[in-house]
């Protein structure tokens, strides 16, 4: 990967790598979840909550990955292994893999697949019933007969197996080969001889053998799963105007009746009530947006839209920034850490930091609360019913009352009582003549 983070921490849709087999194994049932590390690389933050870790003392294959777990293998019934680099596994895929090993009683299944090109991938060698003699490793195909090289099913490298058989044939591997390392695959040969059956489970969608080992693959195994999420969310009801330019993290959650317009990107735990339309060219993180409103051109974060609200065109809802229901935060307007209340409009050009908007209230355009004295953020409330002039700068910390208005031009530096008008001096002076002393000024600063 050419990274300081480890390979399974990158993302996909917004979802570290190792966490998508991780949530797949545990939808699929699983009692018990273990994640094999190197010493020197800590995965806590890209795995869910309640997964195990096993240190791997050395890099000795995927066989020696399993012997590190070993008393995670005794201790259960059914063993599922899962690659961490393989985030297109989903639960459905693992449920009908042991599906197909509890029908079969068979010792060892094996997810397959067919490729067109099967590469460098392991090839599954069938016994004359049907069930795998052997995976032949092609990593050298010079040392592989041509038989097996013309075999399109390969390898996954996922595995059910019973747990019993599995410890057994663990204790008897070695790593007699090329590279030096204890291949899980050998152990199957060993399962047969001790006559239990090794099955197959072929797969069919070639995607669950979509391993990421750089960042080409990355973008590979990405463009599927957005594809898929992005599937799944139009059958569930919700209306995608342009799949082509849309992009939706895995933790997003969008109700019935959503519309999603062109160029918009939803991440993180993004949440969206029904008949709420988001976009065109929205980016909403992290931010929850009630039913029925409407976001258009705008960024947000960490932010809360209530039901009825409407944000932009152009507006910037940065983190703890709330809409309550029916507010309005109209075109070019910041908001952080504020909450504007129910019906309450901030309409253009506005903004609002850590502010206190009551229900019903009015910022006329070119509103600032100047929240910062350089040292110490203080609030500024706005109560019910308030109506602020244009161009006004509210100084915290500054409380404006139920129903009260302000002055255009204003700069509020004091409280206003309930129902009263707060203005400010600032008197107008003309000064006859400026524009001929200007010009004069400028022609002699040219001719010098």
């Amino acid at each position: 990967m050419r990274s300081s983070l480890p390979k399974v921490l990158h993302p996909v849709c917004g979802r570290p790598m190792v966490a998508w087999p991780v949530l797949a194994a545990r939808a699929a049932g699983a009692e018990r979840i273990a994640v094999i590390v190197s010493p020197e690389r800590d995965l806590t933050a890209g795995l869910p909550e309640g997964t195990e870790t096993v240190v791997q003392p050395e890099p000795d294959g995927t066989g020696g990955a399993v012997r590190a777990a070993h008393d995670i293998v005794r201790d259960s019934e059914t063993v599922v292994v899962l690659s961490g680099d393989h985030p297109l596994v989903t639960a459905e895929i693992v449920s009908a893999l042991l599906e197909t090993h509890r029908a079969s009683g068979a010792g060892a299944t094996v997810m397959t697949v067919e490729l067109d090109d099967p590469g460098a991938y392991g090839r599954i060698v069938r016994d004359g019933d049907g069930d795998i003699e052997t995976i032949v490793e092609t990593k050298r195909p010079d040392e592989v007969d041509p038989k097996v090289l013309a075999i399109r099913e390969i390898n996954t490298g996922t595995y059910a197996f019973d747990a019993e058989p599995l410890m057994e044939a663990l204790d008897q591997l070695d790593n007699d080969n090329s590279d030096g390392e204890y291949y899980l695959g050998d152990v199957l040969p060993m399962l047969r001889a001790a006559g239990r059956r090794v099955v197959a489970h072929r797969a069919s969608d070639p995607n669950v053998n979509l391993g990421v080992n750089n960042r080409v693959d990355l973008a590979a195994a990405t463009a599927v799963a957005r594809r898929q999420i992005l599937e799944r969310h139009m059958l569930a009801g919700v209306t995608i105007i342009d799949p082509a330019s849309t992009w939706i993290d895995a933790e997003v959650e969008l109700a019935s009746d959503v519309t999603i317009e062109p160029g918009c990107y939803l991440r993180g735990s993004t949440r969206v009530g029904s008949d709420s339309i988001i976009g065109p060219n929205s980016t909403l993180i992290d931010t929850s947006v009630g039913e029925q409103a409407r976001v258009v051109h705008s960024h947000l974060s960490s932010a809360v839209v209530g039901d009825l609200a409407s944000v932009g065109p152009f507006t910037y809802l940065r983190p703890d920034a709330e809409l309550g229901q029916g507010a309005k935060a109209g075109s070019f307007v910041e908001i952080k850490n504020a909450r504007v209340g129910d019906g309450a409009k901030v309409p253009h050009l506005a903004y609002v930091g850590d502010a206190e908007i009551g229900a019903g209230a009015n910022l006329g355009a070119g509103s600032i609360t100047a929240n910062y004295d350089g040292r110490t953020k203080h609030r500024t409330k706005i109560s019910q019913g308030a109506r602020i002039g244009v161009n006004n700068s509210l100084v915290a910390p500054v409380t404006v009352g139920d129903g009260a208005y302000t002055g255009a031009g204003a700069v509020i530096r004091e409280d206003v009582p309930d129902g009263a008008l707060g203005v400010s001096s600032n008197e107008q002076r003309n000064i006859e003549g400026y524009a001929e002393r200007k010009a004069e000024a400028s022609d002699a600063e040219g001719a010098e």
